[in-house]
């Protein structure tokens, strides 16, 4: 059976901003590692959009970008949305029951599965199906935007912290 991971970069102060601040070259190198053992991701509609850009080339793409593009375009992404009518390549919608989709995802898997987006992680929460959280702690304080708990913090139990790159730190949670 597949576990649901449910990781983000984040600030001090607990948001979750991909235009405020960008992961170093070794955390990237680190999220590299991380897409190539996953077996799949499964995205909410904001986040997946905003992913859809690794489905393209870029020329002006160093060599850990097209590594991270090559990794994440070869997994399987199901997008959880009511409102898209299609999703791209090696993608598909998930636009029914949700916790029975994902049961059913988590079900005919192995390995571990990324969630990406706070919005369907908290949704995901509420319905005891995320196994692990991980928090990438940048030192920055944005002040305000999406924060990383779209909701009420969960009872969780810290069972691990590494540090990653220089400045981050990773924080990895079970449910308490």
């Amino acid at each position: 059976m597949a576990r649901l991971v449910f990781g983000m970069n984040q600030s001090l102060d607990g948001y979750v901003d991909h235009t405020k601040f960008a992961p170093s070259p070794t955390l990237f190198r680190h999220f590299i590692a991380e897409a190539e053992g996953q077996t799949g991701s499964l995205y909410g509609r904001g986040i997946y959009e905003i992913m859809r850009y690794w489905d393209d080339e870029h020329p002006e793409w160093d060599d850990d970008e097209r590594a991270f593009a090559k990794a994440w375009r070869k997994q399987p992404k199901w997008v959880v949305s009511q409102s898209l009518k299609s999703v791209g390549p090696n993608a598909t919608l998930v636009d029914g029951d949700l916790e029975q989709a994902v049961r059913k995802i988590k079900a005919e898997h192995e390995g571990e599965i990324e969630v990406a987006g706070p919005n369907l992680a908290h949704s995901l929460t509420a319905l005891g199906l995320i196994d692990e959280y991980r928090i990438y702690l940048h030192p920055v304080v944005l002040g305000k935007g999406q924060p990383y708990f779209a909701g009420p913090r969960p009872p969780l139990r810290l069972v691990s912290h590494d540090r990653i790159a220089d400045d981050v730190i990773r924080l990895t949670y079970v449910p308490a």
